[in-house]
């Protein structure tokens, strides 16, 4: 490989050293201070994970951390490679298409349990870091056998980790909306219906009044959020289902 021509924030990324291995060891390396960061943005969220913040934490001065990072963007990719982390061994192998790309898609929402603050983190472009093309080579391997084309595939790669992903975000937002009722999810459901079974007029909003005054939100089992991401997640794999047989 010609490390001359990968672009610098790349060779961060795949952790490429072009340092010379003579003279002192350096004090600090790019994986520490992504470390750093990634450990600031589960404690408190990805806005806590500034470069002030990063370099107080590891007791340097922020203009020390460019030697490392060059940019707050490069941080942020460097931060998202480096939480997704190696592919999980449950991913290895091959096998019936669906029942594997459900399997991908139910560690990625894992990983986001894990690391909430990539639900959230902006997506400025493809896959680049070697975790991230390790999470986006399991994929493929799961669609191997589908006899979808390239474009086929990249997309339906897409739609599953952007529903994940939209999913994740969702439930975030309803955990942080019912965090001062101490309600489950499926008790804040009840709560819901019943209040807007009082509120909404057939007359006004026939079709809602009558799934207000009906037993959805009643009858929602103790894991909603588990049934209602396995619910959207088979509409998608059935439509994926649909092009494969076309």
């Amino acid at each position: 490989m010609d490390e001359a021509a990968v672009p610098a924030e790349l060779a961060r990324l795949w952790r490429i050293s072009s340092e010379s291995r003579l003279g002192r060891p350096a004090k600090l390396d790019v994986g520490q201070v992504v470390d750093a960061a990634v450990a600031l943005a589960d404690r408190e969220g990805l806005a806590a994970a500034t470069l002030p913040r990063v370099a107080e934490s590891l007791g340097v001065t922020k203009m020390s951390l460019y030697r490392h990072v060059g940019s707050k963007d490069e941080l942020l990719a460097l931060m998202q490679d480096a939480a997704a982390g190696p592919v999980p061994s449950s991913l290895d192998g091959t096998g019936p298409w669906r029942e594997r790309l459900r399997l991908w898609a139910g560690e990625q929402r894992a990983l986001f349990t894990r690391h909430p603050w990539l639900a959230t983190a902006p997506v400025s472009g493809p896959p680049q870091g070697p975790n991230l093309i390790g999470w986006f080579d399991a994929a493929l391997r799961a669609l191997r056998t589908t006899g979808l084309d390239w474009g086929a595939k990249v997309g339906t790669i897409m739609l599953v980790g952007e529903y994940v992903r939209a999913n994740a975000q969702l439930t975030q937002g309803l955990e942080a909306g019912r965090s001062d009722t101490g309600k489950d999810q499926a008790a804040a459901e009840q709560a819901y219906g019943r209040a807007m079974a009082a509120l909404v007029s057939p007359e006004r909003f026939p079709d809602a009044a009558a799934l207000f005054a009906s037993a959805a939100f009643e009858d929602t089992g103790a894991d909603t959020a588990q049934a209602d991401f396995d619910f959207g997640l088979d509409l998608i794999l059935d439509g994926v289902a649909a092009a494969i047989g076309r």
